[in-house]
């Protein structure tokens, strides 16, 4: 099966070498996200996980899925006080199509503003 590298410009261009998404097969795998760039950049992590849920729904539904089909995700915190507020926030986001789903405490992400990124995987 091919694989196809997919970047959406809206999205803006990813400033490293990586692509926003890659599609294998029935299987889309997104690179990491974060609110860098959205006017949620400097907001709390809930704020910050509905700007990054609405890129990864950009990215599923330009490939023909959505978020009913999320299969995965994988989110980097860097602040473990703030996960009651983005449990809830997710919990809302998925309403009731909860994927499997890792949760990783980290000391810092690219920009020091950022609360969390999150990775994920979609059927098609």
């Amino acid at each position: 099966m091919p694989l196809t590298r997919i970047n959406l410009p809206e999205l803006g261009l990813p400033v490293g070498p990586y692509s926003h998404a890659v599609r294998h097969g029935d299987t889309l795998y997104t690179s990491g996200f974060t609110a860098f760039g959205t006017g949620a950049q400097s907001a709390s992590a809930s704020a910050q996980a509905a700007a990054i849920f609405d890129q990864l729904e950009r990215i599923a539904t330009s490939q023909g899925s959505s978020m009913e089909k999320l299969v995965k995700v994988t989110v980097f915190i860097t602040d473990p006080a703030s996960i009651p507020s983005l449990r809830d926030a997710l919990t809302e986001r998925y309403a009731e199509q909860v994927p499997a789903s890792s949760m990783v405490i980290v000391n810092g992400l690219f920009a020091p503003e950022l609360a969390l990124e999150v990775e994920a995987i979609f059927a098609l």
